[in-house]
């Protein structure tokens, strides 16, 4: 069941507002809503996506290869990153694409060249994807001007599919669903999700992650973006990933923000470019921070 919208979070897909540069560049007068400028062409790309990635999804045409870093990659991420390149190519729109599997880098801040971004990751999950696992999704995010604008997250496998959405000023969608975070006021009350503790984490980080786990009511080891989204839906109250990429977090801060949550790095920076990633509820979020980084 998702959290009912509450003081502050809109649900309205009708706002406007003044024109920014990247508008009247375009042409347009009056800033159009996000969502009316960029919903047709997110959609359009997370709905050939998703059948991308059902086409290999259990099937026996996947193939899967490791990269430098040792995590996995399969035909299905390559595919749906070449086809957002495409339909960006195709748009119209001023928009660099900075995306998991072509980037030589990731990016550690903000664009500054003064054109809007998509940050995509094609598959996030890929592990669990190729393993038959169906927490997996395309995750898009488009920036302008230094901020997550428009967000979009969507999970195929995960019932019928499952999609979740926000754009700034109108808030977040699930199913075309409005959702709200919950209103549980403390860790000793609430349910937090965290990355996972394995060897490839320091002593030092898997006991911090621990501390945060130890101080909530319940606690489980997730990681990835379905957390946050939980987050979003009022389902958990906070969820914490350690090492992530821009294009791991991109829509996620904007949706839990969206749905009167709160999302910042471990030090309370709202970026996506320091992983170290901690999504909540809002109401509890100075005390998880507090419990992180006091470990």
């Amino acid at each position: 069941m998702l959290g009912m919208p509450g003081k502050g979070v809109k649900c309205d897909y009708g706002m406007v507002g003044p024109a920014t540069e990247l508008d009247k560049a375009k042409g347009f007068g009056e800033r159009m809503s996000y969502r009316a400028k960029y919903a047709e062409l997110l959609e359009s790309i997370v709905n050939e996506g998703d059948a991308i990635a059902m086409k290999y999804f259990r099937g026996a045409e996947m193939r899967v290869e490791r990269k430098r870093d040792g995590t996995a990659v399969t035909q299905a991420d390559k595919a749906v990153e070449e086809m957002a390149h495409a339909k960006i190519a195709k748009s119209g729109f001023a928009i660099d694409v900075i995306g998991e599997e072509t980037a030589v880098e990731a990016p550690k801040e903000p664009a500054r060249t003064g054109r809007a971004r998509m940050i995509i990751d094609p598959i996030d999950g890929t592990e669990e994807f190729s393993r038959g696992i169906p927490t997996f999704g395309t995750l898009i995010g488009i920036e302008e001007d230094g901020e997550i604008v428009a967000g979009m997250v969507s999970a195929p496998a995960l019932a019928t599919g499952t999609r979740w959405w926000a754009y700034r000023g109108e808030g977040a969608w699930r199913n075309g669903q409005c959702m709200h975070v919950s209103r549980v006021p403390r860790l000793a009350e609430a349910m937090v999700f965290t990355t996972g503790t394995g060897p490839g984490k320091s002593p030092e980080v898997r006991a911090t992650v621990r501390k945060l786990a130890d101080a909530a009511r319940n606690s489980r080891a997730m990681g990835g973006f379905w957390q946050h989204m939980l987050v979003a839906e009022g389902a958990i109250e906070a969820a914490l990933d350690w090492v992530s990429k821009p294009w791991d977090l991109a829509p996620l801060g904007l949706i839990v923000e969206e749905a009167g949550g709160k999302s910042t790095t471990v030090e309370g920076e709202r970026t996506i470019y320091k992983g170290r990633f901690l999504s909540t509820n809002g109401l509890l979020h100075e005390e998880a921070l507090k419990v992180v980084r006091e470990a």
